[in-house]
């Protein structure tokens, strides 16, 4: 038996749910949909195996939720976000009390993902 989790987080604002996951994270737009013009938006974007759901939708999910994220390299990744110009976060990698290396991410909507390098993978 195989699973795919696929979280999705609440978004409000499109622009800046484009800039955030797709400049800042370096994410890919994989698709958009609307069920009429004016509609919420719904669309998913992807790094690789990561991939999330951002929704307009109000009942979809909760805004401020946190998504924990397991990454082989966490230094790569935090270089990569250190290159971007993006003023609205400025993340520093911790050891957490659990022992491995982390940094938590927040987008425009309060939603947090924590990119976590596990210790003994």
């Amino acid at each position: 038996m195989e699973f795919q989790v696929i979280p999705i987080t609440r978004i409000f604002d499109i622009e800046k749910a484009k800039d955030f996951y797709l400049h800042y994270l370096g994410m890919h737009l994989d698709w958009t949909h609307r069920f009429e013009p004016g509609s919420p938006l719904y669309m998913q974007v992807s790094k690789g195996a990561f991939i999330l759901h951002l929704s307009e939708h109000s009942g979809d999910c909760t805004p401020g939720s946190k998504i924990f994220v397991n990454v082989s390299n966490i230094q790569a990744l935090f270089g990569e976000l250190q290159e971007k110009e993006y003023s609205f976060c400025n993340p520093s990698i911790e050891t957490a009390p659990w022992g491995d290396r982390c940094f938590t991410v927040i987008d425009p909507f309060s939603n947090k993902i924590l990119f976590n390098e596990p210790n003994n993978p």
